[in-house]
């Protein structure tokens, strides 16, 4: 029988346990994907420890809101897909029931979108969740045009490397904010167009010499935290910010400084509606096409038996900002 990652309890990756579950028939409208590979995001860790926030029920807790595979079967009703299809999984709200860390999954077929004919395996298991994610941020939400200075925190995370890759090939300059001056060279060779690293700059001096001291037009804010009013204050009035991350758990002060337009964006806001799924995948096809969007994949590839190696992996930081992918076939 077809294996399956689950959890009956809260806590480190040893919680997270191989077993085996019949396979399930696609029923109307949805589709069963013979999955090849899934990436671990943070929301997974969140789950899987407890601190998501949103319920989890236990036992038999599935994980995994994003991978890739080919449609093994097809529902009733279902058109504009065939059996051997590459696809990538575009929404799993339902990770805990329907989650990708698994060798077959069902899903809506609403929620799957062809997979770019530009990216192996390992890379298209990765591409979805920060793409997505960084492309409703700030093309849908913030209404980002050429031109457009963006300030891009936790750059070197998967998020803030493709909103980086996006605000480019979109014609915008992104600024990306880092915590060490020693990920500047990296940051830049990624495609930031200027880098302001915490430890030594103040945020709002570095953004105004790198903006000819107008301010960022959109801060993207994926920590959160206290560290916003800082952001703040680097914008320009009349900008834009979106916070649409977690990374800092403490308390967020309410919004002070110039007057700007702050939304929190999640990203099921946009991946559960069909219209900007559609917008969405063309997008990430065209830049894979170009060669402007690319996901960066840590070189050390999991297999499924090992998926509570690849969340120690992650938890000690030992992929620096890179996806880590478990292959499943």
């Amino acid at each position: 029988m077809p294996r399956v990652v689950v959890f009956d309890e809260f806590g480190g990756p040893e919680v997270m346990h191989v077993v085996e579950e019949p396979l399930a028939e696609p029923t109307a409208d949805e589709v069963r994907i013979r999955m090849e590979a899934f990436a671990v995001n943070p929301l997974d860790r969140m789950m899987r420890s407890g601190a998501s926030p949103a319920p989890v029920p236990l036992p038999h807790a599935r994980l995994g809101v994003e991978g890739t595979g080919v449609v093994d079967a097809l529902g009733p009703g279902v058109t504009g897909l065939r059996t051997g299809d590459p696809v990538l999984l575009a929404a799993v709200p339902d990770a805990h029931a329907r989650g990708s860390y698994a060798e077959y999954v069902t899903a809506p077929a609403s929620r799957v979108v062809s997979r770019p004919a530009g990216l192996g395996t390992t890379e298209a298991a990765a591409v979805w969740v920060a793409f997505s994610t960084a492309y409703g941020a700030l093309v849908e939400k913030a209404g980002m045009r050429p031109g457009d200075h963006v300030l891009i925190t936790a750059a070197s995370g998967g998020v803030g490397r493709a909103a980086m890759q996006i605000a480019r090939q979109i014609g915008a300059v992104p600024i990306a904010v880092t915590r060490h001056a020693a990920k500047r060279d990296e940051l830049l060779a990624t495609g930031a167009a200027a880098v302001v690293a915490t430890d030594h700059e103040d945020i709002a001096r570095a953004v105004g010499r790198h903006t000819g001291g107008t301010g960022a037009d959109i801060v993207l804010d994926l920590v959160r935290g206290p560290g916003q009013q800082d952001l703040l204050k680097a914008a320009r009035p009349g900008g834009t910010l979106v916070a649409a991350g977690f990374l800092d758990p403490r308390p967020t002060p309410f919004p002070a400084g110039p007057p700007l337009t702050v939304f929190s964006y999640g990203s099921f806001e946009h991946t559960l509606d069909v219209v900007v799924v559609k917008r969405m995948a063309a997008f990430l096809d065209a830049g894979v096409r170009l060669g402007a969007l690319r996901p960066a994949v840590d070189d050390k590839v999991f297999s499924l038996d090992a998926v509570v190696e690849a969340h120690r992996h992650l938890e000690k930081g030992l992929h620096a900002g890179k996806k880590i992918v478990v292959t499943v076939s």
